[in-house]
């Protein structure tokens, strides 16, 4: 008996250790008090919060020449953090002037007073529902972040988003507010054939249905924050910015002169970008250079 016994434990346990990696990871357990930031995970037809482990090295002061967007969005979060009424916020402009980057500066200047933050991403917006509900009844303040938000022509997760934000299905909670950034102001595309139907009646204009379906998700934003093409004399205030945030933290010495200008305006010239995230990467190649073959 003993032996049939030990038999069969011992083909059960081939039979689990076969199974074993068909069957679905364990979700992970967030405890909020110690989680900085997650990210909202599908796993076929199942989401969860994934923890992230965040760096906090981007500071609001590190964002030059974007003073009244940052000062919006700082008083903004400071309202979410204090129970007060505030805004879910649209961020949109050009490409690499601040955007995501202001978002995530706020989680290292806020963190110590219950901020947190969660990614979301566009395809997971009818999600959206499911991570508030799950934290309604947390004592930190969330911020959904959403980056790069917009749709295409004939998708519908917007009309999700507008009921989540307007509260028409669900009353999003006090502590849970949405940061979305996007290059564009109107998320989702107007077409010429949008405005075929528009009409006046007695010298007023009346837009299509479809016109104003569209616009009014941005519309669901009660703050929008616009960000423009750096000016050169910008750009180069902020290559001299993180030129001296990672000069100090190599123990390089410097001074800009034309010729340091001339080789930043030259990087962002042959990118075809002049903005934050040029100056940000031509800091490292210089500083990198600047080690790498210093001067004799």
């Amino acid at each position: 008996m003993d032996s049939r016994l030990s038999a069969f434990l011992e083909r059960a346990e081939g039979v689990l250790a076969r199974l074993e990696p068909l069957l679905p990871a364990p979700r992970p357990h967030i405890e909020w008090a110690n989680t900085l930031a997650a990210r909202w995970q599908r796993d076929g037809r199942e989401g969860y919060l994934l923890p992230l482990e965040v760096s906090l090295d981007i500071r609001l002061s590190d964002l030059q020449g974007v003073d009244n967007q940052r000062n919006q969005l700082e008083r903004n979060t400071r309202q979410l953090l204090e129970g007060l009424p505030a805004n879910h916020a649209l961020l949109w402009g050009s490409r690499g002037t601040g955007k995501s980057s202001l978002v995530r500066a706020l989680l290292a200047e806020f963190a110590g007073h219950g901020l947190r933050l969660i990614e979301i991403e566009r395809d997971h917006l009818a999600d959206l529902p499911r991570v508030v509900e799950q934290l309604r009844k947390q004592p930190q303040r969330f911020v959904l972040f959403c980056d790069d938000l917009s749709f295409e022509a004939g998708e519908g997760d917007y009309r999700v988003l507008k009921s989540v934000l307007d509260g028409s299905l669900e009353q999003a909670p006090e502590n849970v507010l949405l940061y979305a950034t996007s290059n564009r102001r109107h998320l989702v595309p107007e077409k010429q054939s949008d405005n075929d139907n528009w009409t006046r009646v007695e010298g007023e204009l009346h837009p299509s249905e479809a016109v104003e379906d569209k616009i009014a998700l941005s519309d669901r934003f009660g703050l929008w924050l616009s960000f423009y093409p750096f000016t050169q004399a910008h750009y180069l205030n902020v290559v001299e910015h993180w030129v001296n945030q990672l000069a100090a933290r190599a123990g390089l010495s410097w001074q800009r002169d034309a010729a340091f200008d001339v080789l930043a305006v030259r990087f962002a010239t042959s990118r075809g970008n002049r903005n934050g995230r040029c100056a940000y990467q031509f800091a490292r190649q210089w500083v990198g250079l600047q080690m790498l073959e210093p001067e004799q």
